[in-house]
């Protein structure tokens, strides 16, 4: 049985008031959508009001980034400056993961999006985000890998650096203190 995660009123209330009011700082973020209609539709999705707590929780700082007309449906990315802070150190996926004989790290960046109730960010929505800000300066992040590298080992991850957004490459295993992941959920 797949138990809904819900939070409770008072934790529903705080969340609610830190993104508003992060949503109020950002506006270029988000031209043309309004609070209220983003906060009712949370009111009526308790798992995704749980997963966004998750993305606070661990430093991504979400916020609104997009309306998709066709679904209805609010888009919201982790916007921290930098990756978000409690989801570095981690390699790519569990398969990369479990290949790692010594020195593991805690965990992988896609078992802990599935944890969240993430997605994580496609190289072509993290440049989309650098569009509405300067993000990871310092910092890099692990995205979406296509099937072909990642089925010879490899993963991709981006980063600004020179004003300029950057993909790379790494073997999937590998892991960095300043390399972590930015999530992306609809609601």
């Amino acid at each position: 049985m797949n138990k809904v995660r819900k939070l409770p009123s008072d934790q529903q209330d705080a969340l609610l008031k830190i993104l508003k009011a992060r949503f109020e700082k950002h506006m270029n973020r988000h031209n043309g959508l309004e609070w209220s209609k983003i906060q009712a539709k949370l009111m009526v999705s308790p798992r995704q009001l749980w997963t966004l707590n998750e993305m606070e929780i661990t430093g991504g700082e979400p916020d609104v980034v997009g309306y998709d007309k066709t679904t209805g449906e609010f888009i919201f990315y982790d916007c921290s400056p930098e990756s978000p802070k409690e989801r570095r150190s981690l390699c790519y996926d569990r398969k990369a993961l479990d290949s790692r004989k010594e020195n593991k790290p805690v965990d992988s960046a896609m078992d802990m999006a599935a944890a969240l109730g993430v997605d994580i960010l496609t190289e072509e929505e993290y440049r989309n985000l650098q569009q509405l800000g300067k993000f990871d300066a310092k910092t890099s992040s692990w995205v979406k890998t296509p099937d072909a590298i990642r089925t010879l080992g490899g993963a991709i991850f981006c980063d600004r650096r020179y004003d300029h957004v950057f993909t790379y490459h790494n073997g999937a295993e590998s892991y960095y203190a300043a390399r972590g992941f930015r999530g992306a959920l609809r609601v």
